[in-house]
């Protein structure tokens, strides 16, 4: 929390999930620790090598990742024809009113332009970026009220989707990492349904919350209770 320490101090939110949702006493402030939050996300990598095993695991392998999360990690270690962002990304902004502004807005071009401008921890209200169609503010292209469904977000869709169509006759493992029970409907219950439908599939839900699979696939699956980068370092060394 340290690059957003005024912020947490202030506000004590528990983790930058629950940031990025925080009420902001002002917008300017709300700004503020968008800008610094990106700026995270763009020049900061993780600190745990999660991804590097997922990567030493998945090498020589047809697969492809579907991913609620926006902070573009997934993008960075795969690429973007591997990657489906169902729920929007944190590489775009778009306009707080979709219906009349379909544009998607750089967030790496908004960054360098308004990061340096933050002062005393906000943005200054005639500096937060509008819309060019019709001077909405911009909000970043993540699933809210306010979500953009166009062009983009049906093309990640399609990706998984002719994903699914080469390989759908094959063995296929269906392997949830972290999916919680917020928003089941876009990747868990939709794995659990091709595992029972396809006759090569095969789920492995890892999760350090809970362990659960539904009764119509307790035979064609398994569920892990532990942390996500430890699972795969066990898998890994086994391999």
């Amino acid at each position: 929390m340290k690059h957003v320490k005024y912020y947490y101090d202030k506000y004590h939110f528990q983790g930058l999930f629950n940031g990025f949702y925080n009420h902001f006493d002002f917008e300017e402030e709300r700004w503020g620790f968008t800008l610094e939050l990106m700026n995270m996300i763009f020049n900061i990598p993780p600190q745990k090598p999660t991804y590097e095993y997922l990567t030493i695991l998945l090498k020589k392998k047809p697969f492809h990742i579907v991913t609620t999360n926006q902070d573009m990690i997934f993008k960075k270690f795969f690429g973007k024809e591997q990657v489906s962002e169902i729920q929007g990304s944190w590489s775009y902004f778009q306009s707080s009113n979709p219906d009349t502004d379909k544009h998607l807005y750089s967030s790496q071009r908004i960054l360098d332009e308004l990061l340096p401008k933050v002062k005393d921890h906000r943005l200054a209200a005639d500096l937060i970026p509008k819309s060019r169609v019709d001077g909405a503010p911009l909000t970043l292209w993540a699933r809210g009220p306010e979500f953009l469904e166009d062009k983009l977000y049906n093309e990640e869709y399609q990706k998984i989707n002719h994903f699914l169509g080469q390989h759908r006759v094959e063995k296929i493992l269906f392997l949830e990492m972290g999916v919680g029970w917020m928003t089941p409907m876009f990747i868990q219950e939709p794995f659990w349904a091709l595992t029972s439908q396809l006759p090569g599939a095969f789920d492995v839900m890892v999760n350090k919350e809970y362990q659960f699979l539904p009764e119509q696939i307790e035979d064609r699956g398994v569920a892990i209770k532990g942390d996500i980068g430890q699972v795969l370092d066990d898998v890994k060394a086994a391999l």
